[in-house]
């Protein structure tokens, strides 16, 4: 563990994780800022609160879908701390449109003319933002780690990720849509000031043409990859983990609100503990590999994680709203929505009355339980992806996954909003979850064979 976090004293990989940080900390707090406004202070039944943020869910990966083979030709033929720069830059841009729709909704001016537009295409463009960042984050380590540095590399990656993915989760469920507006501007030019500070990668062989079709460039780059077994069989384990992860991402603004009657900080308390059981999980799978790539305990930890998705979708179910229960701003609330002539809130818990019902330790037992179980069998195949292929390939390759992964996770939406309509709940969606990490599973036993 001690030599995983001697990395983050070398220029060659912290700044690289800094930025990585950065980005993840912005996508979230704008992301987050903007579905629970929009669930908790515009719309008001849980169909039409799903559907937004299965909208915004898939809104946000349909770029990973379009564009990742550009992003994985340029990464692997250009510069790659260059095209850093460039869409650190973008960044800043974004960031302006996506805080102008948040302040334009916190003055309550056009909000679904104008504020929600403009911030779905913030997020939108946020997407293919990511999308050009995913692949040189992991094929840059190849390049500037050892070879025996880059699963903890890869690790450290993951955790930090997802500890910025906490804190932007955190941050946008306690604070007004005014000042995450600000936030997300500032933290986007401080992205751009030490992006500026990771070390030239320049491309492993001469630059070539690109290939600018989008369309034909996806499939030449899916069909390239997808032919090796093992590569395959990588992908495929991990688009069915982010299928799970996006569907009980899209379930939660809803689940908390309409299920378990908590507000806005309880939402983000579920996203935050979900970020940190990743994190633990990303660094001790590291530690129980002792830095050897492999997919050893990935079948295991899925079957576990199927396991408490299973418990968290019983304690939800038996879930019953306590008589003494404290509700959050009640006063300002009602008097908000009389003013403008609009249906009473529900009463919901706020943070102390939800973390004082008799069934929370079980049911947040149970999320953290997915969390930890989920970073154990995924950190390991993207780590697989970046070293089985030669180096001048790891960002094609890693566009793949991409490809594939944003096309399960949009699928994944689109049933997610299918089964709300046809009235289907959120809590027995949970169960279409459970299911997938059966497949899951499989597939990884697959994986761990073929590597044998």
């Amino acid at each position: 563990m001690t030599g995983s976090f001697s990395l983050l004293k070398q220029r060659r990989f912290l700044p690289l994780f800094v930025t990585q940080l950065l980005g993840a900390f912005n996508d979230n707090l704008f992301k987050n800022a903007m579905v629970l406004f929009v669930v908790y202070g515009v719309f008001n039944d849980e169909a039409s609160e799903t559907m937004f943020s299965a909208v915004a869910t898939g809104l946000f990966i349909l770029p990973f879908f379009l564009l990742s083979a550009l992003a994985g030709q340029l990464a692997d033929t250009r510069d790659k701390a260059r095209i850093i720069r460039i869409v650190k830059f973008c960044e800043i841009l974004i960031m302006l449109v996506g805080g102008l729709g948040l302040v334009l909704a916190w003055l309550g001016y056009a909000v679904h003319l104008i504020a929600i537009p403009l911030m779905m295409l913030a997020l939108f463009a946020m997407g293919i933002h990511s999308t050009f960042f995913g692949p040189i984050k992991y094929a840059i380590l190849p390049q500037h780690l050892k070879s025996e540095e880059v699963l903890a590399g890869t690790g450290l990656v993951e955790a930090g990720t997802y500890i910025a993915i906490l804190a932007g989760t955190i941050l946008a469920g306690v604070i007004d849509v005014e000042w995450a507006a600000l936030g997300v501007v500032l933290c986007a030019a401080l992205g751009y000031w030490t992006g500026r500070k990771v070390p030239p990668a320049p491309p492993e062989h001469e630059e070539t043409g690109i290939d600018w079709h989008i369309i034909r460039s996806s499939v030449t780059l899916v069909r390239g990859t997808m032919h090796i077994p093992r590569l395959y069989l990588a992908i495929l384990s991990i688009s069915f983990f982010w299928t799970i992860g996006a569907v009980l991402f899209i379930q939660f603004p809803p689940l908390v609100k309409n299920i378990l009657h908590a507000d806005k900080s309880v939402a983000s308390l579920f996203l935050a503990i979900f970020s940190i059981g990743i994190a633990i999980g990303s660094v001790a799978v590291n530690r129980l590999l002792k830095g050897q790539v492999s997919a050893r305990y990935s079948p295991a930890s899925v079957i576990v994680m199927g396991v408490f998705v299973l418990a968290f979708y019983g304690v939800c179910r038996q879930w019953v709203a306590s008589p003494e229960m404290h509700v959050y701003d009640v006063a300002a609330s009602w008097a908000r929505i009389w003013s403008e002539g609009a249906n009473p809130p529900p009463l919901l818990y706020d943070i102390s009355g939800f973390l004082g019902h008799a069934s929370v330790i079980p049911l947040l037992a149970s999320l953290l339980g997915i969390a930890i179980s989920g970073g154990m069998f995924v950190v390991p195949l993207y780590a697989f992806l970046t070293t089985t292929v030669p180096k001048d390939q790891t960002a094609r390759t890693v566009a793949a996954n991409n490809i594939v992964n944003s096309g399960a996770m949009v699928a994944g939406s689109l049933l997610a909003i299918g089964l709300g309509f046809a009235g289907i709940g959120v809590v027995d969606q949970l169960l279409m979850s459970a299911v997938m990490c059966l497949i899951s599973a499989w597939l990884a036993v697959k994986l761990h064979r073929a590597c044998d």
